[in-house]
């Protein structure tokens, strides 16, 4: 008899849990509180409480080729970077190819999820659902997978600016942005300066008496459209890795900014920041500079404090008469659901052993997927996350008998180290080795083209007959959607 599993959340993460389990023979069950699936891509124009946000006009970040499945590229004329409407369709070719559909239980929220009894001998979890009607259901399960995200909960600190509570205008986080609409003719503050913080002051700018922009440490600001009009993720290449890792780091970033700082000088725009380039992963945003440079954005310190309708910021400057202020202060987490002992939790960090099982369980039947955060996609990552935990569930791979894990293990982590980790103990981690003496034109394009997860399905378990000739045609689907005009 198939081992049954949950599948908490049918967002990216979900749906491609629920498709290893179908691959590894599994019986998996979705409980997805909403009536669609996407989780975090599902727009909609008021903001769900505990449900990840997005503003309505979210373009991702990361080129299509780094973001999609590794047995299922996107579609050749879809743009290179996509709109969010965009990235949901594609979720549900996904889910419509790989017959997923079916094992989702929509408008079904998880209120409760513990050990039973016997679960040191069985590792069996008994879960307790609510349908929109209120009805509570209890199910036993044989594993769980927890795909509820980390964007859910906002992280407001609002005692950590003084003044907030005279503040003449109107404030919100940026989990409630959903467009400028409010910003018309408004002088408005952003604080933070992260992707959304980024985009908000940009896109905000546009219809905004002022913006101004507050960082506590800056940043370094790279843009997607990189050397040659490519995707400036089309350069992630294994070849770049191996030089990072015979190179002074010192010199690489020394590189680095010298790269950035001749398109737009950090430090004559406001923008430098304490760390040096690759230390941190830099934001991401094509349109700030020329806002910066046209004075639409104001880059300014940390705020100091308010007083009634003005901002005060660390350098004793102040914006007045500010209308609205918002927050893009980032997100707290939270999986209300399990018991309290299963993760140790301190701050933004989180015992998880390879960010995936709770070491703490007598049984390896709980394990957390999409979870963390990096230079690369969710998706691919979440999907080699997903392939580990189904083969550890159906007993294919094992888990070390003794792993210790640190009490500092932060959510970030590098894409390709996390990546092939993960693969090895999967078995599906590519062979340079074996390419550059049995493939040689395959290895060139695994070894210098952009690390695609299509990488993972060309051995082992889960071989995808496709996955040469998806990296072989790559940059063909780069190409297309460009080729609007004959020249």
């Amino acid at each position: 008899m198939a081992q049954r599993v949950a599948v908490i959340g049918a967002g990216p993460s979900g749906l491609t849990s629920i498709k290893a389990c179908l691959d590894e023979g599994l019986e998996p069950t979705c409980f997805e509180s909403s009536d669609d699936i996407g989780g975090l891509w599902k727009f909609k124009e008021v903001s769900e409480p505990n449900r990840a946000s997005i503003y309505r006009s979210l373009t991702i970040n990361i080129w299509k080729e780094m973001m999609c499945y590794s047995d299922f590229p996107i579609p050749a004329d879809y743009p290179n970077y996509m709109h969010h409407s965009k990235i949901l369709k594609y979720f549900r070719m996904y889910a419509e190819h790989f017959k997923i559909l079916q094992h989702i239980r929509f408008q079904t929220s998880v209120k409760k999820v513990t050990q039973r009894l016997d679960f040191s001998r069985t590792g069996q979890w008994e879960v307790v659902t609510e349908n929109k009607d209120g009805l509570e259901e209890r199910h036993i399960f044989d594993a769980v997978i927890c795909c509820s995200g980390h964007f859910n909960y906002p992280n407001l600190p609002l005692k950590d600016f003084p003044g907030i509570e005279t503040f003449e205008g109107k404030y919100l986080h940026s989990w409630d942005y959903k467009g400028p609409e409010d910003m018309h003719g408004k002088r408005v503050v952003v604080i933070g300066i992260g992707n959304s913080g980024g985009d908000i002051a940009v896109e905000g700018s546009r219809v905004a008496e002022q913006v101004y922009l507050s960082t506590r440490s800056g940043a370094w600001v790279i843009r997607q459209v990189s050397d040659n009009g490519l995707p400036v993720d089309r350069f992630n290449t294994r070849f770049v890795h191996v030089m990072f890792k015979l190179l002074p780091m010192s010199f690489l970033n020394w590189l680095g900014e010298k790269k950035l700082n001749a398109m737009y000088d950090h430090a004559v725009y406001g923008l430098k920041p304490k760390h040096r380039l690759f230390s941190q992963i830099p934001v991401i945003n094509d349109d700030l500079p020329f806002k910066i440079l046209s004075g639409s954005v104001l880059v300014k310190p940390n705020l100091k404090e308010i007083r009634g309708s003005t901002v005060v910021f660390d350098d004793g400057s102040a914006a007045e008469n500010v209308d609205l202020i918002v927050f893009a202060t980032g997100y707290n987490y939270d999986f209300p659901y399990l018991p309290k002992h299963v993760m140790y939790k301190s701050g933004h960090r989180v015992g998880l052993y390879k960010h995936v099982f709770p070491p703490v369980l007598e049984q390896p039947t709980l394990a957390i997927v999409g979870f963390i955060h990096s230079d690369g996609s969710i998706m691919p990552q979440a999907e080699m996350q997903a392939r580990f935990v189904t083969r550890v569930f159906k007993g294919e791979a094992s888990l070390q008998q003794s792993y210790v894990v640190s009490r500092l293990t932060p959510l970030q982590v590098d894409f390709l180290e996390y990546m092939d980790d993960l693969a090895k103990d999967i078995g599906v981690r590519p062979s340079l080795l074996w390419l550059l003496l049995t493939d040689f034109p395959l290895f060139m394009r695994v070894f210098w083209g952009p690390i695609t997860a299509y990488q993972y399905r060309l051995m082992g378990p889960g071989k995808w007959d496709g996955a040469r000739r998806a990296i072989f045609t790559q940059l063909d689907r780069l190409y297309q959607p460009l080729r609007t005009r004959q020249v």
